[in-house]
Protein backbone atom coordinates (compact mmCIF):
# COMPACT_ATOMS: atom_id res chain seq x y z
CA UNK A 1 0.00 0.00 0.00
CA UNK A 2 1.62 3.41 -0.68
CA UNK A 3 1.75 6.34 1.22
CA UNK A 4 -0.90 8.68 0.99
CA UNK A 5 1.34 12.27 1.62
CA UNK A 6 0.18 15.77 1.90
CA UNK A 7 3.61 18.28 2.08
CA UNK A 8 2.60 21.99 2.38
CA UNK A 9 6.30 23.67 0.80
CA UNK A 10 6.44 27.29 2.78
CA UNK A 11 9.01 28.45 0.97
CA UNK A 12 10.39 31.92 1.57
CA UNK A 13 7.45 32.55 3.80
CA UNK A 14 6.67 33.25 7.25
CA UNK A 15 8.76 34.78 9.89
CA UNK A 16 9.64 33.29 13.47
CA UNK A 17 5.83 34.40 15.04
CA UNK A 18 4.07 34.04 11.91
CA UNK A 19 5.39 30.47 11.55
CA UNK A 20 4.79 29.21 15.37
CA UNK A 21 0.92 31.01 14.75
CA UNK A 22 0.38 28.75 11.41
CA UNK A 23 1.51 25.74 13.33
CA UNK A 24 -0.65 26.11 16.28
CA UNK A 25 -3.55 26.38 13.99
CA UNK A 26 -2.63 23.77 12.13
CA UNK A 27 -2.16 21.67 15.08
CA UNK A 28 -5.45 22.73 16.38
CA UNK A 29 -7.78 21.62 13.22
CA UNK A 30 -5.54 18.56 12.30
CA UNK A 31 -8.33 16.43 11.48
CA UNK A 32 -7.52 12.67 11.87
CA UNK A 33 -6.12 11.18 8.56
CA UNK A 34 -4.30 8.05 7.52
CA UNK A 35 -1.85 10.06 5.22
CA UNK A 36 1.13 11.60 6.44
CA UNK A 37 1.23 15.36 6.58
CA UNK A 38 4.60 17.37 6.11
CA UNK A 39 5.35 21.20 6.40
CA UNK A 40 8.59 22.57 5.10
CA UNK A 41 9.29 26.20 6.87
CA UNK A 42 12.53 28.01 5.72
CA UNK A 43 15.53 27.20 7.50
CA UNK A 44 15.91 29.33 10.18
CA UNK A 45 12.48 28.50 11.69
CA UNK A 46 12.61 24.69 11.29
CA UNK A 47 13.95 24.10 15.31
CA UNK A 48 11.08 26.18 16.25
CA UNK A 49 8.73 24.11 14.13
CA UNK A 50 10.06 21.02 15.21
CA UNK A 51 9.26 22.46 18.60
CA UNK A 52 5.70 23.86 17.85
CA UNK A 53 4.98 20.36 16.50
CA UNK A 54 6.50 18.03 19.30
CA UNK A 55 3.03 16.56 19.97
CA UNK A 56 1.64 16.37 16.54
CA UNK A 57 1.69 13.96 13.77
CA UNK A 58 2.83 16.70 11.23
CA UNK A 59 5.90 16.34 10.33
CA UNK A 60 8.71 19.03 9.57
CA UNK A 61 10.91 18.92 6.36
CA UNK A 62 13.40 20.43 4.69
CA UNK A 63 13.14 22.69 1.23
CA UNK A 64 16.71 21.89 0.20
CA UNK A 65 20.28 20.76 1.49
CA UNK A 66 23.82 20.53 -0.18
CA UNK A 67 25.37 17.36 -1.20
CA UNK A 68 28.28 17.73 1.05
CA UNK A 69 28.78 17.17 4.17
CA UNK A 70 30.94 20.66 5.55
CA UNK A 71 33.17 22.68 3.74
CA UNK A 72 33.48 26.89 2.24
CA UNK A 73 29.93 26.64 0.95
CA UNK A 74 28.56 29.80 2.06
CA UNK A 75 24.83 29.54 3.23
CA UNK A 76 24.23 26.19 2.68
CA UNK A 77 23.07 23.40 4.33
CA UNK A 78 24.25 19.91 5.06
CA UNK A 79 22.37 16.68 5.63
CA UNK A 80 24.13 15.78 9.28
CA UNK A 81 22.80 20.07 10.26
CA UNK A 82 19.39 18.44 9.60
CA UNK A 83 19.34 15.62 11.41
CA UNK A 84 20.91 17.54 14.15
CA UNK A 85 17.71 19.22 14.79
CA UNK A 86 15.39 16.05 14.20
CA UNK A 87 14.56 16.73 10.32
CA UNK A 88 15.06 13.54 8.39
CA UNK A 89 13.25 14.51 5.23
CA UNK A 90 14.17 16.97 2.62
CA UNK A 91 12.93 18.59 -0.89
CA UNK A 92 15.44 18.32 -3.80
CA UNK A 93 15.39 19.34 -6.89
CA UNK A 94 11.94 21.68 -7.02
CA UNK A 95 11.90 23.95 -10.23
CA UNK A 96 12.36 27.06 -8.47
CA UNK A 97 15.03 25.53 -7.40
CA UNK A 98 16.26 24.37 -11.02
CA UNK A 99 14.92 27.61 -12.18
CA UNK A 100 16.56 30.29 -9.85
CA UNK A 101 19.54 28.44 -8.55
CA UNK A 102 20.97 26.89 -11.47
CA UNK A 103 20.63 23.40 -10.28
CA UNK A 104 21.31 20.55 -12.81
CA UNK A 105 20.43 17.22 -12.97
CA UNK A 106 24.25 16.27 -12.16
CA UNK A 107 23.92 18.40 -9.04
CA UNK A 108 20.91 17.11 -8.24
CA UNK A 109 21.76 13.16 -8.56
CA UNK A 110 24.22 14.55 -5.60
CA UNK A 111 22.61 15.97 -3.70
CA UNK A 112 19.78 12.76 -3.49
CA UNK A 113 22.62 10.40 -3.04
CA UNK A 114 24.38 12.87 0.12
CA UNK A 115 20.86 12.76 1.64
CA UNK A 116 20.23 8.80 1.04
CA UNK A 117 23.98 7.94 2.49
CA UNK A 118 22.59 9.71 5.72
CA UNK A 119 19.46 7.25 5.45
CA UNK A 120 17.36 10.59 4.84
CA UNK A 121 13.95 10.32 2.86
CA UNK A 122 14.06 12.21 -0.41
CA UNK A 123 11.05 13.99 -1.77
CA UNK A 124 12.29 14.28 -5.30
CA UNK A 125 10.63 17.27 -7.60
CA UNK A 126 10.71 17.35 -11.31
CA UNK A 127 8.36 18.12 -14.43
CA UNK A 128 8.13 20.00 -17.64
CA UNK A 129 8.03 23.83 -18.60
CA UNK A 130 4.97 25.52 -20.48
CA UNK A 131 7.34 25.13 -24.05
CA UNK A 132 7.67 21.15 -23.47
CA UNK A 133 4.14 20.61 -22.99
CA UNK A 134 2.97 22.52 -26.22
CA UNK A 135 5.82 20.94 -28.13
CA UNK A 136 4.74 17.42 -27.01
CA UNK A 137 7.77 16.82 -25.35
CA UNK A 138 7.08 16.54 -21.55
CA UNK A 139 7.32 13.26 -21.30
CA UNK A 140 10.85 12.86 -22.79
CA UNK A 141 11.54 15.86 -20.37
CA UNK A 142 10.13 14.34 -17.31
CA UNK A 143 11.70 10.82 -17.67
CA UNK A 144 15.24 12.43 -18.70
CA UNK A 145 15.14 14.33 -15.24
CA UNK A 146 14.07 11.17 -13.39
CA UNK A 147 16.61 8.69 -15.64
CA UNK A 148 19.66 11.79 -14.94
CA UNK A 149 18.50 11.91 -10.68
CA UNK A 150 17.26 8.34 -10.08
CA UNK A 151 17.77 5.79 -12.24
CA UNK A 152 20.90 4.48 -11.02
CA UNK A 153 19.94 3.84 -7.39
CA UNK A 154 19.33 0.64 -6.05
CA UNK A 155 16.05 -0.68 -5.88
CA UNK A 156 16.36 -0.96 -2.21
CA UNK A 157 17.17 3.07 -2.18
CA UNK A 158 13.44 3.62 -3.56
CA UNK A 159 12.25 3.04 0.19
CA UNK A 160 13.33 6.08 0.87
CA UNK A 161 12.23 8.27 -2.55
CA UNK A 162 9.00 10.42 -2.30
CA UNK A 163 8.65 11.36 -6.07
CA UNK A 164 6.68 15.20 -6.96
CA UNK A 165 5.40 15.89 -10.21
CA UNK A 166 5.47 19.59 -10.94
CA UNK A 167 4.25 20.79 -14.08
CA UNK A 168 6.45 24.01 -13.83
CA UNK A 169 3.42 26.08 -16.15
CA UNK A 170 0.84 25.23 -13.03
CA UNK A 171 3.35 26.53 -9.99
CA UNK A 172 1.87 30.05 -9.13
CA UNK A 173 -0.15 30.56 -12.38
CA UNK A 174 -3.11 29.72 -11.16
CA UNK A 175 -3.32 26.85 -13.87
CA UNK A 176 -3.86 23.58 -12.99
CA UNK A 177 -2.85 20.83 -15.26
CA UNK A 178 -6.51 18.70 -14.95
CA UNK A 179 -6.90 15.65 -13.25
CA UNK A 180 -6.38 13.74 -15.91
CA UNK A 181 -3.34 15.20 -17.44
CA UNK A 182 -2.06 14.09 -13.96
CA UNK A 183 -3.41 11.03 -13.99
CA UNK A 184 -1.51 10.85 -17.37
CA UNK A 185 1.69 12.23 -15.99
CA UNK A 186 1.86 10.13 -13.26
CA UNK A 187 0.87 6.48 -14.56
CA UNK A 188 3.19 7.41 -17.44
CA UNK A 189 6.20 7.93 -14.71
CA UNK A 190 5.58 4.74 -12.89
CA UNK A 191 5.71 2.88 -16.25
CA UNK A 192 8.99 4.72 -17.02
CA UNK A 193 10.12 3.25 -13.15
CA UNK A 194 8.75 -0.21 -13.79
CA UNK A 195 10.88 -0.24 -17.19
CA UNK A 196 14.20 1.58 -15.83
CA UNK A 197 14.00 -0.60 -11.83
CA UNK A 198 11.02 -2.98 -11.51
CA UNK A 199 7.75 -3.24 -10.94
CA UNK A 200 7.38 -3.35 -7.29
CA UNK A 201 9.88 0.00 -6.64
CA UNK A 202 7.11 1.42 -9.21
CA UNK A 203 4.08 0.07 -7.49
CA UNK A 204 5.50 0.91 -3.63
CA UNK A 205 6.73 4.66 -4.35
CA UNK A 206 4.14 7.83 -3.38
CA UNK A 207 4.11 10.17 -6.67
CA UNK A 208 2.67 13.58 -5.77
CA UNK A 209 1.40 15.79 -7.82
CA UNK A 210 2.62 19.77 -7.14
CA UNK A 211 0.71 21.95 -9.56
CA UNK A 212 -1.26 24.64 -7.33
CA UNK A 213 -4.00 22.39 -5.43
CA UNK A 214 -6.32 24.06 -3.63
CA UNK A 215 -8.96 22.74 -1.91
CA UNK A 216 -11.68 22.99 -4.73
CA UNK A 217 -9.74 20.89 -6.87
CA UNK A 218 -8.00 18.35 -4.69
CA UNK A 219 -10.59 16.14 -3.98
CA UNK A 220 -10.50 15.51 -7.52
CA UNK A 221 -7.23 15.07 -8.03
CA UNK A 222 -6.12 13.06 -5.57
CA UNK A 223 -9.20 10.35 -6.48
CA UNK A 224 -6.95 9.43 -9.61
CA UNK A 225 -5.29 5.94 -9.10
CA UNK A 226 -1.79 7.10 -9.48
CA UNK A 227 -1.60 10.20 -7.69
CA UNK A 228 -1.23 9.86 -3.94
CA UNK A 229 -1.03 12.98 -2.59
CA UNK A 230 0.07 16.68 -3.53
CA UNK A 231 3.06 18.72 -2.66
CA UNK A 232 0.85 22.67 -1.57
CA UNK A 233 2.44 25.85 -2.20
CA UNK A 234 0.41 28.61 -1.83
CA UNK A 235 -2.58 26.61 0.10
CA UNK A 236 -0.36 25.35 3.00
CA UNK A 237 0.53 29.04 3.89
CA UNK A 238 -3.29 29.04 5.15
CA UNK A 239 -4.62 26.92 7.58
CA UNK A 240 -8.19 26.15 6.46
CA UNK A 241 -6.58 25.43 2.65
CA UNK A 242 -4.44 23.20 4.23
CA UNK A 243 -6.78 21.41 6.35
CA UNK A 244 -9.23 21.22 3.36
CA UNK A 245 -6.36 19.78 1.06
CA UNK A 246 -5.80 17.01 3.73
CA UNK A 247 -9.43 16.47 4.56
CA UNK A 248 -9.39 15.73 0.76
CA UNK A 249 -6.96 12.91 0.60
Amino acid sequence: MRSKIVAGNWKMNKNLAETETLLTQLSAKMPETNAEVMVAPTYVNLTAAKSALKSSSIQVIAQNMHFAESGAYTGEISGDMLLGIGVDTVIIGHSERRAFFGETDEILAKKVKAALAKNMRVMFCFGEELADRKSDNHFAVVENQLKNALFDLDASDWSKIILAYEPVWAIGTGETASPEQAQEMHAFIRKAITEAVNAEVANKVSILYGGSVKPNNAEEIFSKPDVDGGLIGGASLVAEDFVAIINAI
